[in-house]
Formats: structure tokens, sequence, C-alpha cells
């Protein structure tokens, strides 16, 4: 209370670290029960302020030059990328009915779950060298059909990215008015609407809706956290310098775990240059392994070959382009579509 001098003034918090981490601060705050406010509390705040910002930030870099011409229908994406809109159609409907109660805790809780967990941690991870490497939409008078493979790979992560930062201003504009703002006057939204205020929720399709295959991406996970867990103590105790120079052996006991991975490459989810999965239990022994993930035995092989000057992929120089010996096929197909276009 005022009467002991335990409290802390709004105008301190503005003064300190702006207003978008009190509203923050108000926004996680179980407003049905007594409001606790602390240093602490509000250094949270101020994490959970960067994380959200990043994550936008990430985004309108990553959409440089977007154009809805780029755009690729979901039935032509790779299954990645139709997990993150069954994400986000769940979300559609989490956040607005969260957003009718006013209950603004729980609309925080899924969105900073959201960037922090599906984006940051996976989608982002596995998808960046596809951005940074795939050939780009702006080459595509110059593809053939294995450059048209790994150009709509790029193009799919770019139209599902614009699905997410149009919903994202607009879930976090109630709550960040000033970041999303900002954020909202830098992006293709721009011409939509003068205000990010005044934007509507984007209608978001009914098909992307697909719990079946959320369940198989839920079992590819479930491996990758595995591998993930093997690569850090890799690195921890220097044999590796990053997760590119491994290509595991992950031995999964489980039939319907590998067959989760059908049609997809485990080392572009692993974000290693090889894998080989094993449909067996543990093999020589000495695996890596997770008390909550029975019959995962990861096996965090070193990659052989030559290091891609592009991608920092290790391959075989055998299969390479002989115009571009040292990098990896795939980046050879980019830039001589580059080469093609632009000079």
């Amino acid at each position: 209370s005022k009467s002991i001098g335990n409290t802390i003034e709004p105008e301190e918090i503005q003064k300190q670290y702006g207003i978008e981490i009190l509203r923050i601060w108000a926004a996680s705050s179980d407003f049905t029960e007594d409001l606790r406010i602390s240093d602490e509390i509000i250094k949270g705040s101020v994490e959970t302020y960067r994380k959200l910002r990043n994550t936008v930030r990430y985004l309108l870099g990553a959409l440089d030059g977007w154009t809805d011409e780029e755009a690729v229908a979901p039935k032509e994406m790779p299954g990645l990328e139709r997990w993150v809109l069954h994400r986000l159609a769940e979300l559609d409907g989490q956040v607005k009915a969260a957003y009718t109660v006013y209950d603004f805790k729980r609309v925080m809780s899924l969105l900073i779950n959201f960037a922090g967990v599906d984006l940051s941690a996976v989608y982002f991870d596995i998808r960046k060298d596809s951005l940074y490497c795939d050939p780009r939409f702006d080459t595509m008078a110059a593809w053939d059909k294995a450059t048209a493979v790994f150009g709509t790979r790029r193009r799919a992560a770019r139209t599902v990215m614009a699905a997410v930062l149009e919903r994202l201003l607009t879930w976090l504009a109630p709550v960040m008015p000033f970041t999303t703002e900002e954020a909202f006057l830098e992006s293709h939204l721009k011409d939509r609407a003068a205000s990010v205020h005044l934007l509507l929720y984007p209608e978001t399709p009914d098909g992307w809706m697909n719990p079946e295959l959320a369940a198989r991406w839920t079992k590819i996970f479930t491996v990758r956290r595995v591998v993930t867990g093997a690569l850090e103590v890799e690195r921890r105790d220097k044999r590796i310098g990053a997760s590119l120079e491994a290509a595991p052996v992950v031995h999964i006991a489980d039939e319907d775990l590998i067959e989760a991975f059908e049609g997809e490459d485990p080392a572009d989810i692993f974000i290693t240059s090889g894998a080989t999965l094993v449909n067996t239990a543990e093999g020589k022994g000495g695996g890596f392994t997770l008390d909550d993930t029975p019959g995962v035995v990861v096996y965090p092989e070193k990659a052989e070959g030559i290091k891609c000057r592009r991608s920092w992929k290790y391959f075989d120089p055998a299969g390479a382009d002989p115009a571009f010996p040292d990098i990896t096929p795939r980046d050879a197909l980019a830039v001589k579509a580059w080469d093609k276009t632009h000079r």
C-alpha cells in the first residue's frame, strides 16, 4: 500500500522500460486475484517483450521484398509449412475466444509459447537454411524442374511467414500498440489500412486445420528433441562445433515414429548435413537417449565430405556441379539461377 511505501509507480516503469512493458505486465497478470509487481516480475515482462519483438523483427527481415505474387497454395507446401498453418488455425480460435472473455493472460500465454517454441525453436531454426540458400523468387525465370523444387520450398516458407506476421500483429496490437504499429508500417501490410489498429482479424481457412498432420509432426518433433540433445552433448564436449558437422544415425524402435518421417528429409529437420533412420532398437550400445523418450537412440556420427562454402553443409564433392565444385548441388542451382537473371 502507499501508506507503507511498498508500491511501484507506473511512471517509473514507463521511464525506465517504456509503456509497452507495463502493458505486457498488466496483460500477463490475473486480474481476478491480487496483482503482484516487483522488479523481478517487470524484468520478466521485459524478456517477454524482447522475445515477441525479436520474433516480429525476424519475420520482417525474412519477408523483405514480399509480394502476394510469390504466394504458394497450401496443397503445394511441404508438410512443415502445413503444420504451421495448422497451428495458426488452432491459435486463431483460441486467441479470439480469450479476447472475447477478456482473458488477456491466456492470450499472452498462447502467443509467448507460439513465438518461443513453435516459431523460434522449431520453424525458424529449420527453415533458415531454405531462406538463406534456396533459389529466390526473383530468379524464377531461370528455374528448371530441379531448381523449382527448392525454390518452391522457399516460396512456401515466405508464404507461411507472411500469414504468421499478419496474425501476430493483429493479435498483439491491443497489448503492444506502438511496437505493432511500427512493425506494420515496415511490413507488406502497410497499404491495407491506415494503421494496424484498423486491420480486421484475417480470416483463417478451415482447411488449415489438420489434426492428423499435427499428430505426425508431434512424432517427428519427439525424435528431433532426442537428436538435439545428442548434438548439444557433442558441442559441449567439443567433438563438433555446429550441428551441420554431424550426420546422426537414429535407431527408432517404434514403427509409427519412423513412418512419420515418410516424405521428409530428416537431415533438414535435425539441421545436420546427413541423417540415417534405422527401425530397430539400440544398435552398438553407448548411444544418446532421453529417459522420457524410450526407443529412440542417437549415434551422432561426424558428417563426411567437404564443407559447402555457401550453406556450410558437408557433402560428397563427387556429386558437385563441375562449374561449382565447392558448393552443394542445391546451392549450385541457386547460384546459376541468380547469374542468369541478375547478370
